[in-house]
């Protein structure tokens, strides 16, 4: 499917929101380069035109990715990407990390399994209102469960490896990048200049440290992604009508075959 124009963010858009900023000349990533428009003032300026064509290309991917019926996880625990990762994985029905990622989350998933599983046990023992425990380890039930429960809330239903990882700063959640390369799956991520897009399978430069550019990129993959959900769910709908219908119809085909056949069977008699 083919994005239309009205899907994608504008450059004037992200140049309100401050996506062109890029990490002072000191810090940045040598590799980086072919995404950058220009210095200024010791600071590097990111093309955002490059910027757009990449979300474009982005956003296809993300059509591509749920056309196959496969999951996504949404990655992102700095404080400016918390809030924006949950809602946008929430809206669109799909995973996310926003806390904390455990190691092993993707490598080793029956681990974190077993600790959903746990999780699961302590909130039934909570729920039986302590029968059988004291005081004591009911407090401490609670606070284990509080604990499991930020971690893992975003991730409960994941009991397959997802299709792709959309992450807001690869830099920080390097161990999550090296766990989704380590077992081949493709990772799309908001890409400062101070970081490796080499790592990266679909890189969308931009400032990842704005709220207000997070926000907007997120806002705008999560549209699409929603879109193509709903378009998917119309074309099964429309297909599971057609069978019903069908099924329908079958009855009453084969009522009419039989009346044929004992019409012609007494025309024989008769002859």
């Amino acid at each position: 499917m083919t994005t239309t124009q009205e899907e994608i963010v504008s450059i004037e858009e992200l140049l309100e929101c401050g996506a062109h900023f890029g990490h002072r000349k000191y810090r940045w990533n040598p590799k980086m380069k072919r995404f950058i428009f220009k210095e200024k003032d010791g600071i590097y300026i990111i093309d955002l035109a490059k910027t757009v064509q990449q979300i474009r290309k982005a956003i296809e991917i993300i059509q591509e990715t749920v056309s196959r019926r496969k999951s996504i996880l949404f990655v992102g625990t700095k404080k400016q990407a918390k809030t924006i990762i949950r809602e946008c994985a929430e809206a669109c029905d799909e995973f996310y990390i926003c806390e904390r990622w455990l190691g092993g989350t993707l490598t080793n998933l029956a681990t974190i399994r077993q600790s959903v599983k746990t999780l699961e046990r302590l909130e039934k023992r909570i729920a039986s209102k302590g029968s059988g425990f004291t005081k004591n380890e009911m407090t401490l039930m609670s606070k284990d469960r509080t604990k499991l429960d930020r971690n893992l809330s975003g991730i409960r239903a994941m009991k397959k490896l997802p299709g792709l990882l959309i992450v807001v700063d690869p830099n920080r959640e390097h161990i999550a990048v090296a766990e989704a390369n380590k077992l081949g799956i493709p990772i799309m991520a908001l890409v400062d200049t101070d970081s490796d897009p080499d790592l990266i399978d679909h890189v969308i430069p931009c400032n990842d440290d704005a709220l207000k550019s997070i926000r907007l990129i997120l806002y705008a993959l999560q549209e699409a992604l929603i879109t193509k959900k709903n378009e998917i769910r119309s074309i099964t709908s429309k297909d599971d009508l057609r069978e019903e219908e069908h099924l329908e119809e079958s009855p009453l085909e084969k009522i009419e075959e039989k009346w044929e056949e004992g019409l012609n069977s007494s025309e024989r008699e008769d002859s």
